[in-house]
């Protein structure tokens, strides 16, 4: 079965445990991953499974 992620590229996000990595903009999604843009740390892959992240914003 294929994950369909919720996650778009230009989607504005934030990480919820992570609030000092300020707001992330979504770059890609593939196979339950999703590499997102931070403002204050740069590019972090998340894994959608282990991660809820936050929409602030569709882009």
């Amino acid at each position: 079965m294929t994950h369909q992620s919720i996650f778009e590229p230009g989607m504005i996000v934030r990480h919820p445990s992570e609030k000092a990595w300020g707001l992330g903009q979504v770059q890609s999604s593939v196979g339950g991953k999703v590499t997102v843009n931070f403002e204050n740390v740069g590019k972090v892959v998340i894994d959608e499974t282990r991660v809820n992240l936050t929409i602030v914003s569709l882009g």
